[in-house]
């Protein structure tokens, strides 16, 4: 199917390696041209020919500010941001988790999206087919014990979703938030395993009960967010937005 985002200009957040390098190469393949910020830069320095990078920490405002300096320049505009770059946080009760890492989760998943909206918005309002896609989680439907940082950041990103496509929608910039459930991935393996360090569970029985609340017991791929992802940045996802849309498998909590 033709999405019809030849030459849409595109920016993606923590876009050079997992969930955002798909979103990269979904919008790359169906023609559409691509920057994106990382804090890696060995994973910079192996994106694909033809998606531009810079490095950025979403949480530090002078390198986002140069951030969109370098991908309005690359890009000649913007079309679409993507807010996908967020950390796990940490796992552990509340008394156990530190300030210091509190701060940081909600730094980058919450208010690094502030951090780049606020930024992409003048860019937008000269486009004619704007929009935002807010990555959130299942996290941020559910209450998630052992990862209130996580999830307090994830329910924000809704409320900010719904705030913005308010807010926007008069400049014809529709704004939602994707909502992944378990995601395959070394990442969703790390917080699996801390949980069942947490919780003095074997790997494979802290998996059973994460999937044991799905309707679809299985991983979600990264090419499945990704192509919800471009569906919603195209002509096609004109009169979409304010949505919260659940990638996760009919996920009915988190344990």
């Amino acid at each position: 199917m033709d999405m019809d985002v030849k030459d849409l200009r595109v920016l993606v957040t923590a876009g050079a390696s997992g969930i955002g390098l798909e979103i990269a190469r979904a919008f790359q393949e169906e023609g559409a041209r691509v920057h994106v910020c990382d804090v890696d830069d060995g994973a910079l320095a192996a994106l694909p020919a033809g998606i531009t990078g810079t490095r950025a920490d979403v949480a530090d405002r002078a390198a986002v500010e140069h951030l969109f300096a370098e991908a309005a320049a690359a890009l000649g505009g913007l079309d679409a941001l993507v807010n996908n770059a967020g950390i796990a946080g940490p796992t552990g009760r509340v008394e156990e988790i530190g300030p210091e890492e509190w701060d940081r989760c909600l730094a980058v998943c919450l208010t690094g999206q502030f951090n780049c909206v606020r930024h992409a918005v003048p860019l937008l309002r000269r486009s004619r087919n704007p929009s935002i896609v807010n990555l959130s989680s299942a996290a941020g439907r559910f209450g998630f014990p052992l990862r209130t940082p996580y999830a307090a950041a994830k329910w924000g990103v809704i409320g900010f979703t719904k705030s913005l496509s308010r807010e926007l929608g008069a400049d014809g910039i529709r704004v939602n938030a994707v909502l992944p459930g378990i995601v395959a991935g070394d990442r969703q393996r790390r917080v699996l395993e801390a949980r069942a360090q947490q919780r003095g569970l074997s790997f494979a029985q802290a998996e059973a009960e994460a999937f044991a609340a799905a309707s679809i017991k299985d991983y979600v791929t990264a090419r499945q967010i990704a192509d919800q992802i471009v569906f919603l940045a195209s002509p096609r996802g004109r009169t979409i937005s304010g949505q919260a849309l659940a990638v996760d498998g009919d996920l009915q909590m988190l344990a």
